[in-house]
């Protein structure tokens, strides 16, 4: 449909919910409308012409049959107009770039019921629950189905559309986190029906009367167990990792997800979720990488779909998650606020990208080249960017060679150092390999920029996996071929106070709550163990990972053995000074919320400082990368470049604002000597306070508006951290 351009006033009655079961008042009233809006723009004298040889007619909504449109100054008004095939007339387009089409046709209806019951694919849930389906009705559909409805003795109806096409908005591939269900809480009262639309009755509707079993299944109490309807269609197969997780994460957590199982059986007579994402995955798996659809990869158009399948799957679970804590409670918290008080799911939901790697010794590629030598250290120790934090037992490096571990080792313990205990800690995600003395790890062929981080659910599967590679055909190229937990062990016998950990931090991102608990675990085992402890850090090139670790070790160390004075800020004169020194808005909050907020933030800045120090010709400091990174975004010319930039620079905040939490729980937990751990105490503690609520709404505020902007959000934020450039490969898991 083409905007109408008379400068006519058009007027629509319209009706509330109520009224549309009335007693026949309405549709007088509607008839009224339609005779007002076909002519009250006809016979306006300011009309010029009606064009009915370029202007196809199309069928619209509110009330109305057939529009052409009406212009008072064709060649003034400048319309866009276009076709939507070579073969269709040409039409005026919706603000220059929409056309309004048709909405449902007759294929759309599969179970054949729009005669019968006035909207295409109408049906119920099974199981005896009253949640009822249906594609997009028309009014008089829409009558009929009500009047269906009345006649099967339901006295109230609830209707909710979840059609997200509203002022031209995309679909949603997931649902968001409010969604707007009728939460009961009155058992004695009986139910209403739950009727759900969406423009087929099919994916959307099926979401929604999954959700509405799910209520009304805690309405009634949940003391009848949802059984599952017998099928022998399916065989069982395995969970996907990410609800594994998640029934080992959350109590009850294998309940909790076998009601939604049955919940999706009993809504499953048009569309099954999960058998939607095993089919998914079925093609994804099996379709070759040179294959398209559309012009575009055949593979990333399953792997999405996929993607989207399994995020509702896993939206579903967390919602039943919702109404097992909030249902007794009468809802105290909103399901958006439950979810910030709950991170770990959002940690789950952003891990649901996972596969099984096939991995193979064509991928190794020599390490080095890509991590270089800044600091200039490699002469002297054998390894790029090596350095110490001043007056401390903390040191930082690239990845070393065994023979670079040697030179570290042989500096630490000599006479002038004297370290007799060394704990050393690697912080990397990926496979790395040592052959013929020389570092590999994988990367993709057609793109060494990328490191490959292969998913595991521990460090010790990581040396399993270069195990793997070390044993592998291609691999016997190499007279020597060791991973770094062999490295290390040949080491122990010339090094006896020598400790290797294997710590995989994301690289650019804020550690994750557990990767802090075990950075100081690690410190506090050693310290016990001796208090002058050498502290020994590494990830790929030496800088962000390594520099991360190295300020929370010297968190640590201060409290163990005090925190020096802070000096007073100097007054700096330079561009972005206030967002040198980290006062952006959002911190300030996360500042506010904590006992002596201000104090543990120019702590964390002291530890940044002092860092920074020891690796300046790198010109990388943890808090005033935050800045550049964000005003390199928005002068970027490239798409690709200004969003890689947008998502570092609120990575960077996001790391910086972590560190600031961590110092708080060091200060707050130390009378009890750090017992309850940091993952916990982010739970108990931060969260309550509104922490998460915060890093919900992370962005530069003080530079542009938010809204609109999803990787503010932490669920968009931490799945696109988790999100490869590499083609996808292996078995999706």
């Amino acid at each position: 449909m083409g905007t109408t351009a008379s400068t006519a006033q058009q007027t629509v009655a319209t009706a509330t919910f109520e009224n549309v079961h009335g007693n026949g008042t309405m549709e007088d009233r509607t008839s009224l409308s339609i005779h007002s809006f076909q002519t009250v723009g006809l016979h306006n004298n300011k009309a010029k012409s009606i064009i009915t040889n370029k202007v196809a007619p199309v069928v619209i909504t509110y009330n109305c049959k057939e529009e052409f449109q009406i212009h008072d100054d064709l060649l003034k008004a400048s319309y866009t107009v276009g076709r939507i095939t070579e073969s269709t007339p040409e039409h005026y387009l919706v603000q220059g770039k929409y056309f309004m089409v048709r909405d449902v046709y007759s294929k759309l209806d599969v179970l054949n019921t729009t005669s019968t019951c006035g909207a295409p694919n109408f049906r119920q849930a099974k199981g005896g629950y009253s949640v009822f389906g249906m594609g997009q009705p028309s009014f008089s559909g829409f009558k009929q189905v009500l009047q269906k409805l009345q006649n099967d003795g339901h006295k109230v109806c609830t209707w909710t559309s979840v059609i997200q096409m509203h002022l031209f908005v995309r679909e949603a591939a997931v649902p968001t986190e409010s969604p707007n269900l009728l939460l009961l809480q009155d058992p004695s009262r009986p139910p209403p029906a739950l009727l759900f639309s969406c423009q087929t009755g099919v994916g959307r509707t099926n979401l929604a009367m999954v959700l509405g079993i799910l209520v009304l299944y805690h309405h009634k109490g949940g003391l009848q167990k949802l059984d599952l309807p017998q099928s022998t269609k399916f065989l069982p197969r395995d969970r996907f990792r990410v609800i594994q997780n998640f029934i080992g994460t959350v109590p009850k957590g294998q309940q909790i997800v076998e009601e939604v199982d049955a919940a999706i059986s009993l809504c499953s007579e048009m569309h099954d979720l999960k058998e939607a994402i095993y089919e998914c995955k079925k093609k994804l798996e099996g379709i070759g990488d040179d294959y398209q659809i559309q012009g575009n990869s055949a593979k990333e158009y399953f792997l999405q779909r996929t993607l989207q399948s399994l995020g509702r799957y896993f939206c579903l679970v967390a919602f039943n998650y919702y109404l097992h804590e909030q249902y007794p409670l009468a809802f105290a918290l909103s399901f958006s606020r439950w979810m910030c008080r709950h991170p770990e799911l959002y940690r789950l939901q952003a891990s649901t990208n996972l596969s099984e790697l096939t991995i193979t010794g064509e991928q190794l590629t020599k390490d080095e080249r890509f991590s270089p030598d800044v600091l200039s250290t490699v002469k002297e120790m054998s390894v790029a960017n090596f350095r110490r934090v001043p007056k401390m037992p903390v040191y930082g490096m690239a990845q070393p060679n065994s023979k670079a571990i040697g030179s570290v080792l042989s500096y630490l313990t000599d006479a002038k150092r004297k370290y007799s205990h060394i704990l050393w800690v690697n912080l990397r995600e990926e496979v790395v390999l040592e052959g013929n003395e020389q570092i590999y790890t994988l990367r993709e062929p057609g793109n060494l920029e990328q490191q490959i981080a292969v998913p595991v659910t521990s460090p010790e599967q990581l040396e399993v996996r270069a195990l793997y590679l070390e044993q592998e055909k291609q691999m016997k190229m190499f007279k020597t071929c060791l991973t770094m937990q062999e490295v290390f062990n040949q080491h122990k016998s010339s090094c006896q106070g020598l400790a290797y950990k294997r710590i995989p931090i994301p690289d650019f991102c804020a550690p994750k709550e557990k990767d802090f608990d075990q950075l100081l675990e690690a410190m506090k085992n050693a310290l016990a163990e001796d208090s002058n402890t050498a502290f020994v850090f590494n990830c790929h090139s030496g800088r962000g990972r390594t520099t991360t670790a190295m300020v929370i070790a010297v968190l640590t160390l201060w409290h163990f053995n005090g925190i020096p004075e802070i000096t007073e800020d100097e007054i700096v004169s330079v561009p972005d000074a206030k967002y040198t020194k980290g006062e952006f808005e959002v911190v300030m909050k996360v500042v506010q919320l904590l006992p002596e907020g201000h104090q543990m933030k120019k702590q964390v800045d002291m530890a940044l400082d002092i860092v920074s120090e020891t690796m300046t010709p790198m010109h990388y400091h943890l808090r005033e990368i935050i800045i550049c990174s964000y005003r390199q975004g928005k002068t970027a010319k490239e798409e690709k470049d200004l969003q890689t930039l947008q998502l570092r620079s609120l990575q960077y905040l996001e790391r910086y604002i972590y560190l600031i939490l961590f110092n708080a729980y060091m200060h707050l937990e130390k009378k009890d000597s750090w017992q309850r751990p940091f993952s916990t105490w982010m739970h108990e503690v931060a969260a309550r306070a509104g922490v998460y609520e915060i890093l919900n709404c992370l962005g530069f505020a003080e530079f542009e508006d938010l809204e609109d902007k999803p990787l503010t959000r932490l669920r968009y934020r931490w799945q696109e951290q988790n999100r490869s450039s590499s083609l996808f490969q292996g078995e999706f898991i």
